[in-house]
């Protein structure tokens, strides 16, 4: 990582349009792919898409009854008009707890192969489980949410049409948010940056242009930011600062110890447990500790805050954050030394990552529990 960066800053030319493509052919050539446009989402063999199935998951995505009490559908720690996640530092917790990390964005986490910010699972598919049954999330259990959802009429004739069942199985709802959630993409056509590459030179700004110089160079972004995704899904210690929250709130104290009691840490961790520990709640190696999957940049115009906890507000914090090194315990930052101007420069080709206007949804309509009398014989 260092290394990479510091073949992108002494590649940094002032010929900077020059510099956007060569700084990344040569990047390129380094085991590091150029930012490109994003292709369409990879569809599973074993789930494929149809507009029955999509439909279907939409209604799932914003139905309470998958979740303990319901009311916490999906939809709730994912709302289309906050970036489909929820604008909080940290994401809200099922009634009675708090949550303990940032709700990340459902935008384009059809590309991902790593999912969570441990990368605890490796498809949609199986993200939703644990979302919707988390105690500090959704909290309900798999059969009576399967109940549930065997109790409305029209849920047991779209599952029929759509998976050829009987009644509805829970495991097929996953199925079907996981199809719903592969269409909230990023639209090429509606991204200054994918228009950039599709021709049209007027679609950055001198600004972003600077700036795209500046990711590929002398900031090197580009680094652990790259390919179509902007993202290496690799895992990194950047010194992130721990929550304020959990000094402050009882209650996040209880959720911070018990995932780490949960998760199956060492006792004297789990007793001195202060902070998120990141993949190491995974792999338990020490060297883990609190490395976290690098997140996408495409879209992080309309999902801040920003970080695996939400600790920086604005996108001006984490550029300022970068350029200062990182953090307490980084093991991958080096201080950058840009400019005021650059730093605007950089700000500037990093929301040109984002579409023009943020991809809203109006709530569907979702049908009514009935009782066992009402199911047609």
């Amino acid at each position: 990582m260092k290394n990479m960066k510091s073949l992108a800053s002494a590649l940094l030319t002032p010929a900077a349009m020059l510099v956007a493509f060569s700084v990344q052919s040569t990047l390129a050539s380094e085991g590091v792919p150029p930012l490109a446009t994003l292709p369409p989402p990879p569809i599973p063999a074993d789930n494929p898409m149809t507009p029955e199935k999509v439909e279907l998951g939409k209604q799932l995505f914003w139905d309470g009854r998958l979740s303990g009490n319901g009311t916490m559908g999906c939809v709730v720690c994912h709302q289309p008009e906050l970036g489909w996640g929820t604008g909080t530092p940290i994401s809200f917790g099922y009634p009675g707890t708090e949550h303990w990390r940032n709700s990340q964005t459902i935008l384009n986490s059809a590309y991902y192969n790593k999912l969570f910010w441990e990368g605890n699972v490796t498809s949609l598919e199986a993200q939703a489980p644990p979302a919707a049954g988390g105690a500090v999330a959704g909290n309900g259990d798999g059969s009576m949410m399967e109940m549930k959802i065997r109790f409305v009429p029209e849920y047991v004739e779209a599952f029929r049409e759509v998976f050829g069942t009987d009644w509805p199985h829970v495991s097929q709802a996953w199925q079907a948010i996981a199809a719903f959630q592969r269409t909230i993409v990023t639209d090429p056509e509606k991204v200054p940056f994918d228009r950039f590459l599709a021709g049209d030179e007027d679609a950055l700004s001198d600004a972003a242009k600077r700036g795209m110089a500046l990711y590929n160079g002398k900031a090197g972004c580009i680094a652990c930011h790259s390919g179509a995704l902007a993202s290496d899904e690799r895992y990194y210690n950047l010194g992130v600062p721990a929550a304020p929250e959990f000094s402050s709130d009882p209650l996040y104290q209880i959720t911070l110890r018990w995932e780490l009691y949960q998760k199956g840490v060492p006792e004297e961790v789990y007793l001195a447990g202060s902070d998120d520990l990141g993949l190491y709640h995974k792999t338990k190696r020490p060297a883990d500790k609190g490395k976290f999957r690098t997140p996408s940049l495409r879209e992080l115009r309309w999902t801040e805050p920003y970080m695996h906890n939400g600790v920086f507000a604005t996108l001006a914090e984490v550029v300022d954050f970068y350029d200062a090194g990182g953090g307490e315990g980084n093991t991958v930052l080096t201080p950058i030394g840009l400019t005021d101007e650059e730093k605007s420069d950089l700000l500037a080709f990093l929301e040109a990552l984002s579409m023009d206007e943020p991809l809203l949804m109006e709530e569907p309509e979702l049908p009514e529990t009935a009782t066992w009398a009402e199911f047609p014989k």
